[in-house]
């Protein structure tokens, strides 16, 4: 197993890079039978608006509709081993809150990756002064939703049969992180 190297912000430069890792966790997206993202794998990389989100986001600051800050971790050959970002609520009162999203390499799962990444953007939300940290995650992801437990996230509601994928009811969990 390769071990990540480092923690960084993510750049504009690392935007193919990050793009191809993220390709590559949709395709795997159900395999083991746990969905990890609202859809069906796929093979046709990551869709062009969700790209450019992250595009467009990482270019606008801080409390500015549509901002969005990811940080990437590099395993020893300097690929993209996982990742999280933060990025602002659409609703215009609710900008004392962030929405956290992220992911970990197949290979690197239940190693500390994921830990390491909720402590860097929480640090980060912090000094930012954000109040909470929000997140959604699928209900029979388990593994993620213990993960969020452990880094001191709290459920604060589910919604069942929220997503139908190919045939499927999965229902999503909302948990939450006050910050101050």
């Amino acid at each position: 197993m390769t071990h990540p190297a480092a923690i960084r912000p993510a750049t504009p430069d690392d935007l193919p890079a990050l793009f191809a890792y993220l390709g590559e966790q949709l395709a795997e997206n159900g395999r083991d039978g746990v969905l990890f993202q609202p859809m069906a794998s796929t093979t046709d990389g990551v869709p062009a608006a969700l790209q450019e989100r992250f595009t467009a986001g990482m270019a606008i600051a801080v409390g500015q509709p549509g901002w969005r800050q990811v940080w990437i971790a590099l395993d020893e050959d300097g690929a993209v081993a996982g990742h999280i970002d933060l990025r602002g609520r659409p609703e215009p009162a609710s900008l004392h809150r962030t929405l956290l999203g992220m992911g970990v390499r197949h290979d690197l799962r239940r190693a500390g990756l994921g830990t390491r990444l909720v402590q860097e953007a929480l640090a980060w939300a912090r000094a930012a002064g954000f109040a909470w940290v929000d997140l959604e995650v699928l209900a029979q992801n388990h593994k993620a939703r213990a993960l969020y437990a452990r880094t001191g996230f709290h459920v604060t509601g589910e919604v069942p049969d929220l997503y139908r994928i190919e045939g499927r009811s999965i229902g999503a969990v909302t948990m939450s992180m006050r910050l101050d």
